[in-house]
């Protein structure tokens, strides 16, 4: 399997793909064709577990790795899951399902697609015969940070998320992080300051002298990298065999999927699964009152000129999705040239438009919503009281997209199962599940924990727990235009 940038940069293998994480001209990797799988490999994953999945499914894109040792890389990472289960199917209702994505080390779903990586860059570095280490560099906006470090902390490490923009929890577990070679920084801006910031690292030559000079190159292990993306892409089967499994649908049954959509990499992966063939339906995209993909669906123009709004689902607290690249790369047909002039032209003005065709060739696959405050709070406390279950409010916001869109469907229109993506622990934003659920505040995080416990019964992660007494390591705080000098700091 070779790849190819989203702004023309010509073919390269997968491992260059995953150690350099970026194209050169600041395009994205995308796989040159999207691999189908067979009926007899479609009919053998029923009876396998989630790490044989997800080694079949990474297989397709790594062809050239080892699968026994892919495979035991992946049973060694998920065996850290709580539950046994790394990604859980509940139907808490009829014809509805919540994909639990929040039972890894950090609570969070960047703990599925961060769980390969290690070996990919490995293997990577192998058979590239690289021999200078890797810098990893992420941007954040609160989870995949925790996860990289989490993961990939063999390696020297520059975390980077916004000061303002991440829950108190997840501030608390990046900032307690343990470890040779790790560098948390917070930024005063947005994620879209962090994700820009990091670009701009990218492409500095004088940075890339200075790390090679002390044999070091710059990857990151941000949803940009195609490595952590096909990680993403393994849930979506999974949660399908379950359902086939388990005798709730027969293969090849339409299934639809909402995931909460803030830099698109749910989203896109679900489409991505769905182009390899996987029987999906409608693929719905749910937005916060940040709404720049659901204006971009609605109206067909992507406008970053607005203001950002600081809202309890701060992972869609963004004006610039990251994947927003590949999808529209896709949508144009796969043009280089074109996806680089919009590029261009949104970091210009902020703005870029779709063609017509394009607009309903998104329609056709992709549903957009939005959902308020207020809406996302009534959602978990209506869930809770008429089911029982909890949720974040980022699977809040998902939960109230994908009911609008259900109820919105002709009585005549053909109902599929619904696959919500719950994509973090409530127990990551204690503080807002507690005041959705009975319209409290509390400062504390971890009386928010125990006030949370006691209304829903709802298992403390180990994880969580544990991190609650450890002291603070990382406290400096830079603006945007200072993160080179960050970068260079930690590699003194």
């Amino acid at each position: 399997m070779y790849f190819i940038g989203t702004r023309g940069e010509g073919r390269v293998t997968a491992a260059e793909a995953v150690v350099r994480g970026l194209a050169a001209d600041g395009g994205l990797f995308v796989p040159e064709y999207f691999p189908q799988l067979s009926a007899e490999e479609c009919e053998g994953m029923l009876g396998m577990d989630y790490a044989e999945r997800a080694a079949l499914i990474l297989g397709k894109f790594f062809d050239t790795f080892g699968k026994e040792e892919l495979l035991s890389a992946l049973k060694s990472a998920y065996s850290g899951f709580e539950g046994g289960d790394p990604a859980p199917l509940v139907r808490p209702d009829d014809g509805l399902y919540l994909l639990e994505l929040f039972h890894g080390p950090t609570c969070a779903c960047p703990d599925l697609s961060m769980a390969a990586l290690p070996y990919l860059l490995r293997e990577s570095l192998k058979e590239l015969g690289w021999k200078t280490k890797p810098l990893i560099l992420t941007a954040t906006s609160g989870d995949a940070g925790k996860s990289a470090l989490e993961y990939l902390g063999e390696y020297k490490n520059v975390v980077f998320y916004p000061e303002e923009g991440v829950s108190k929890m997840q501030k608390l577990q990046l900032c307690t992080q343990e470890g040779e070679g790790i560098d948390v920084c917070a930024v005063r801006g947005s994620t879209d300051d962090c994700v820009a910031g990091m670009k701009k690292l990218f492409a500095a030559e004088e940075l890339s002298k200075e790390l090679a000079a002390k044999g070091y190159f710059l990857t990151t292990a941000s949803g940009a990298n195609f490595g952590r993306l096909a990680g993403q892409i393994v849930c979506f089967f999974s949660a399908y065999c379950d359902l086939v499994a388990s005798r709730q649908i027969k293969w090849g049954d339409a299934v639809d999927i909402c995931v909460a959509a803030g830099d698109l990499g749910n989203l896109l992966a679900a489409y991505y699964a769905k182009k390899m063939g996987l029987p999906l339906g409608m693929l719905l995209g749910a937005s916060n009152k940040n709404c720049t993909f659901t204006d971009l669906w609605k109206h067909g123009t992507f406008n970053r000129n607005r203001p950002l709004f600081r809202t309890m689902s701060p992972s869609l607290d963004l004006l610039v999705p990251s994947d927003l690249e590949r999808l529209i790369f896709e949508l144009s047909g796969r043009q280089g040239a074109l996806t680089k002039e919009r590029m261009a032209q949104a970091a210009a003005t902020g703005k870029f438009s779709l063609r017509t065709e394009e607009l309903a060739a998104l329609k056709h696959e992709i549903f957009a919503g939005a959902t308020s405050e207020d809406d996302t709070v009534e959602c978990v406390y209506d869930f809770f009281e008429e089911l029982g279950y909890p949720m974040d409010p980022h699977t809040g916001v998902a939960m109230n997209v994908a009911r609008k869109y259900t109820r919105s469907l002709p009585e005549d229109a053909p109902r599929h199962p619904m696959v919500v993506v719950a994509t973090a622990s409530p127990y990551k934003f204690p503080q807002d599940v507690l005041y959705a659920l009975t319209g409290n505040d509390v400062k504390d995080s971890y009386k928010g924990i125990k006030r949370v416990h006691l209304l829903t019964a709802m298992k403390v992660p180990e994880s969580l727990k544990a991190i609650r007494y450890k002291p603070i390591l990382f406290k400096t705080v830079v603006p945007p235009d200072k993160m080179l000098q960050e970068v260079k700091r930690s590699i003194v």
